[in-house]
């Protein structure tokens, strides 16, 4: 008899899914593809036919669940409030465990996404190689046609002459020289230690210009989002322990990332193998914000406390909702109130804020014509503003804006809220 541990313990979700296909009016790839094996209540419909032994691992099933961005709207907007991604995600934990991670991500995740020397050791080695790619405009660059498989003509920001974990000190003191009002400990994640290094440091700034201690541990790994959503259940537990140990002596774990911040905050959700791991991921959990909510729900900062940068006076900015913003965590009114308090900048609510923007982490890499359909659609929004800049909370989003910014010849820019702030 097979073992099907993590999809037994997702079977209430399955059993709630009504059939009533609701979720199709909502999920982005069954908008663009028109099948049922793209929406939730398909997926689900296999994961039900596994659980009863009528449905076996292969690989067009692997292809059906790897078919999903994680984004959550049909959890939104599902009438039986049936956790559809906890479902895929079981589901991937299976495939897993069954068929294997498959050679690239064998070795991506357990091999240098799980140690973050050797992490780093790899983006430097590609680094040294990304004069190769043609530049579209200032730091970003383009995929040539020979790399097709990773998306021909992708733009993608350049990786940092120097990561953010080579220029910041463990701790940081508060910049008035008086006790630290809290201990903070600050979670770079990827993309802000590799790609967006200013982006870390004007965070940190920030903070201890309020009066916090930052704590930036060195041994703080990767979230492990592209991880233990792909189903490597096993290298997700590793990271969560690593990240666990590194901020276990803080207040709050904060994180300008909001993919990052879920993640965390998710672990007790998808990971726990036990009783004893329950509790930690839990524990952990609780101190962990987004960057948005720690201004507004921790520090309470007012709409007057709020300075903008005087290069962006006058301009008119919009904001793009991050699915693990605002669907994940509940987050929306925070960015929105910060945005809306820096005086000399016009804010104007874009149509479907909430709407994917298609990136979905490797999804985009394995369906990229998808994600430039999905794209295309959060582009007309951004039109409908005629706003010069787009503002955003996730370092993961940002890229995937800029590349169909440019892609789409539109001349708005896409800023980390926090890059607004003076």
């Amino acid at each position: 008899m097979r073992e099907i541990k993590e999809l037994k313990k997702v079977e209430k979700y399955v059993n709630q899914c009504m059939k009533c296909g609701f979720c199709s009016f909502f999920c982005p790839v069954y908008q663009e593809e028109r099948e049922e094996t793209s929406v939730a209540r398909g997926k689900n419909y296999l994961a039900k036919l596994v659980l009863k032994g009528e449905q076996e691992f292969t690989d067009e099933l692997g292809e059906i669940i790897g078919k999903c961005l994680l984004c959550k709207r049909c959890v939104a907007n599902c009438p039986a409030k049936a956790q559809i991604d906890r479902v895929v995600v079981a589901a991937r934990a299976e495939m897993v465990k069954n068929k294997g991670l498959g050679f690239i991500k064998n070795f991506a995740f357990r091999k240098v996404m799980n140690n973050r020397k050797a992490f780093g050791k790899y983006v430097k080695l590609a680094r040294a190689f990304q004069w190769l790619l043609p530049k579209t405009e200032g730091k970003i660059r383009h995929l040539p046609d020979f790399l097709k498989a990773l998306g021909q003509g992708r733009n993608i920001p350049e990786l940092a002459d120097t990561f953010l974990r080579d220029q910041v000190k463990e701790v940081n003191k508060p910049q008035d020289g008086k006790e630290p009002k809290m201990r903070v400990g600050f979670f770079m994640g990827c993309a802000t230690d590799f790609i967006y290094p200013d982006l870390g440091l004007k965070i940190i700034d920030f903070l201890t210009k309020h009066g916090i201690e930052v704590i930036v541990p060195q041994g703080q790994n990767c979230c492990g989002a592209a991880i233990y959503f792909s189903g490597d259940f096993e290298t997700g537990r590793q990271l969560a322990a690593a990240n666990i140990k590194a901020f276990d002596n803080v207040d709050y774990i904060v994180t300008g990332c909001a993919t990052c911040s879920s993640t965390l905050k998710d672990y007790a959700k998808y990971l726990p193998d036990n009783e004893e791991q329950q509790k930690a991921y839990e524990a952990f959990a609780k101190k962990v914000k987004d960057l948005t909510e720690f201004i507004i729900d921790v520090l309470k900062m007012k709409p007057e406390d709020f300075k903008l940068k005087k290069e962006f006076e006058g301009k008119v900015a919009t904001w793009h909702d991050p699915c693990h913003l605002i669907r994940y965590q509940d987050i929306k009114d925070q960015p929105r109130e910060i945005l809306k308090g820096l005086k000399g900048l016009k804010y104007v609510e874009m149509p479907n804020a909430d709407l994917c923007c298609g990136m979905g982490g490797s999804f985009s890499i394995y369906h990229y014509d998808i994600t430039k359909k999905i794209a295309d659609k959060k582009m007309d929004g951004i039109k409908a503003t005629n706003a010069d800049i787009v503002v955003t909370a996730c370092p993961g989003c940002m890229i995937n804006l800029i590349d169909n910014v440019l892609r789409n010849k539109m001349p708005q820019k896409v800023y980390h809220l926090l890059e607004l702030v003076e």
